[in-house]
């Protein structure tokens, strides 16, 4: 069960404790991401690795270059990342094909590149379509901003790619990192609540394994996240000259990840606030934050007419951590952060998510993947007959034989009439079948 009284007094901090250190440096596998890349390995189409920064692209491409180097020791292998020391010297298309030839020489020679942040190189697309075509070789990109798939990508790599779009950690692979850095006798002690309590507030991202849980190192780290992802990708790319409207408009989606609203109802309020801009601008912020892979634009969708709507979306945003480091507190706002949280595990085990609306009604998700399709509401709690009503009511609604799901944290089940009720904890730790 959540502690909504938990505050910053009473976090653990685990990082000031003489036997926190890990038992093993081991990078957690994340297979949901690696056996959808293995299929294409060793194929001419290039794998791009997609997703926010800081959200384990890299981690991800080390571990296919390791099981590379091991399957194939004799093979040419260059990894190069576009924001290091040395991928910061190269600016031209000329000199990322001089630097990475002269790492493979030959030509004959299956050779096999990994390249991060390649979007920092423009003309990037050529110099992959010639090796593409002039070398015996397996290619692997990472990139985080969107559009690195659009414009002269298309031409030149049009049906030549796939994009596997990495997320930050979900709660499973959270939970197995945090517990490799525990000792034997924490990890005994150590229970699902106690790490979901964490994660609700703390978020996934990887890199906070190394400040082993301690609150105001975790939220300077993940308050860096928040500015890379914005600062690097977005205000810079787009020349952002009133930086503190554009901050205001995202804090706005942060504290209403869940909520609809429309651009033109976002305008409204910040007019109300005294600040003019005009619908344009706000769609333009809007795009630029979805394209950064920061915030999710998700459709609404009318399960009576079976039409998309074209107003009142919401909006979630790539890890709930996010929220709770700019002040938003997460515990307080736990209904839409757990929305968020099941949101983030719908689409990182590959369903498309939209939300549903039958009639007066609506159903927090409607996910399909495939041929299959899954109806899911989430509640905190299911204490009330009312919420047990609405919650269940809008699933009793639906006429067709989908599965139809409702998460809470509640222990018990009150699952009935076809409609399953799950614990939302033990949902997101069980292995989907």
């Amino acid at each position: 069960m959540i502690d909504e009284n938990r505050d910053q007094a009473n976090f653990v901090d685990r990082s000031r404790r003489e036997d926190a250190m890990p038992e093993s440096d081991q990078i957690v596998p994340r297979p949901r991401y690696t056996d959808r890349i293995t299929p294409y390995a060793d194929t001419p189409v290039i794998k791009v690795l997609t997703g926010v920064r800081r959200s384990g692209k890299s981690t991800i491409l080390d571990l296919i270059a390791q099981k590379i180097c091991q399957d194939h020791p004799r093979a040419q292998t260059v990894r190069l990342n576009l924001e290091s020391a040395v991928g910061l010297a190269i600016r031209t298309p000329e000199q990322l094909l001089d630097h990475l030839t002269a790492q493979a020489p030959d030509r004959a020679a299956r050779a096999y590149f990994f390249l991060d942040e390649v979007q920092q190189v423009p003309g990037w697309e050529r110099v992959v379509n010639t090796l593409r075509v002039d070398w015996d070789c397996d290619i692997y990109l990472t990139g985080s901003n969107s559009r690195m798939l659009s414009g002269d990508l298309a031409t030149h790599l049009a049906g030549r790619y796939v994009e596997i779009h990495i997320q930050p950690l979900a709660f499973a692979e959270y939970r197995a990192l945090r517990r490799l850095d525990l000792t034997a006798s924490e990890r005994a002690s150590a229970s699902d609540q106690e790490f979901f309590q964490d994660y609700l507030a703390l978020g996934g991202f990887p890199g906070l394994r190394y400040f082993r849980g301690g609150r105001e190192a975790s939220m300077t780290y993940l308050r860096s996240v928040y500015d890379s992802a914005l600062v690097r990708d977005v205000i810079q790319y787009h020349q952002i000259r009133d930086v503190d409207l554009f901050h205001r408009i995202v804090t706005y989606c942060l504290a209403n990840i869940g909520r609809t609203f429309s651009a033109n109802s976002l305008s409204r309020f910040l007019r109300s606030e005294r600040r003019t801009v005009s619908v344009d601008t706000v769609l333009n912020y809007l795009t630029y934050c979805t394209e950064a892979f920061l915030l999710s634009r998700v459709p609404r969708h009318d399960l009576t007419s079976k039409r998309i709507l074209a107003v009142e979306e919401k909006y979630y945003v790539v890890d709930h951590g996010l929220r709770e480091a700019m002040g938003l507190s997460n515990s307080t706002a736990i209904e839409l952060v757990l929305e968020n949280i099941v949101y983030n595990e719908l689409t990182s085990r590959g369903w498309t998510v939209s939300v549903g609306r039958a009639g007066a009604q609506e159903v927090d998700f409607v996910a399909r993947r495939d041929t299959k399709m899954l109806y899911v509401q989430v509640s905190y709690l299911l204490a009330s007959e009312e919420t047990r009503r609405r919650e269940f009511g809008a699933l009793l609604a639906i006429s067709d034989n989908h599965p139809k799901l409702v998460l809470s944290l509640d222990p018990l089940s009150f699952g009935h009439d076809g409609v399953e009720h799950r614990n939302l904890v033990e949902w997101l730790l069980a292995v989907e079948q």
